[in-house]
């Protein structure tokens, strides 16, 4: 039973996550719930478990997104590569700092990036014009701070790839939900590479975790390919919406804790 339980939910969030990101919110709440309590109560075994159930719906997205989109692979790249080596900076990082003081933070951003994306119907009208000759610079900056951020803290990172490739790049919602699979992509292996060389995956669970995360990205990437960029943007800010609320709940309940 709690295999199915787990299955479902990787489904789920391999759609969710193949359309507007956020798929972490589904995914990783539900192992903590669902596993074993013994299995549980090492939080690295559950990251691992969900970072290699993850990436198969990942890796998955950006094939079925690469034939179908139009993708500026020249910005992509670079900006993979450096996301790939700054995501395994953060996670040796994150083993002495306390990613939980980024929270608030996060949440200020998201709410901003949440009201920003709610009052323009397409793009933000700040869009920037880069020249073509600072594209890779930007790109590079890009994969620089948020690799980091996904292997130091992480809820939240494809939200944000989507908001600066649209905001910045000048993306519609549609190629820059493709565009962040690929740099998400990249981090996630990062991660994964990490945690199976420490040995720190149940694959029991991730395995087949992974095959019913793939089937969900499978039907998210066709959806957002068939429904267009207003789709993207209507499921992004419902994403961002459950992320502002998650970590909200995380930094009371951790203040309530503190004081009682």
């Amino acid at each position: 039973m709690t295999l199915v339980l787990l299955c479902g939910f990787a489904f789920l969030a391999g759609l969710v996550d193949a359309v507007a990101g956020g798929g972490g919110l589904i995914q990783l709440p539900a192992l903590f719930l669902f596993l074993p309590s013994g299995a549980a109560s090492v939080p690295a075994f559950v990251f691992g478990t969900n970072k290699l159930s993850s990436i198969c719906g990942t890796g998955v997205a950006v094939a079925q997104y690469s034939r179908r989109v139009a993708l500026p692979w020249k910005i992509l790249c670079p900006a993979a590569g450096v996301a790939f080596a700054f995501s395994i900076l953060g996670a040796r990082l994150v083993s002495n700092l306390k990613p939980e003081l980024l929270k608030p933070i996060v949440i200020a951003l998201l709410i901003f990036v949440a009201i920003f994306t709610y009052l323009n119907n397409s793009r933000p009208r700040w869009t920037s014009k880069i020249t073509r000759k600072h594209e890779v610079i930007y790109a590079i900056i890009t994969g620089a701070w948020l690799g980091f951020y996904d292997g130091f803290f992480g809820p939240g990172t494809g939200t944000f790839l989507i908001f600066i490739f649209v905001g910045l790049f000048g993306f519609d919602f549609l190629v820059a939900s493709a565009s962040a699979k690929v740099v998400n992509f990249a981090t996630n292996l990062a991660a994964v590479i990490y945690f199976i060389s420490k040995g720190l995956i149940y694959y029991e669970y991730a395995l087949p975790m992974g095959l019913c995360n793939v089937a969900g990205s499978l039907l998210g990437s066709r959806l957002a390919i068939l429904k267009g960029s207003n789709f993207v943007r209507r499921i992004f800010l419902v994403v961002v919406a459950a992320l502002i609320l998650k970590l909200v709940w995380d930094v009371v309940r951790a203040y309530w804790q503190v004081r009682l």
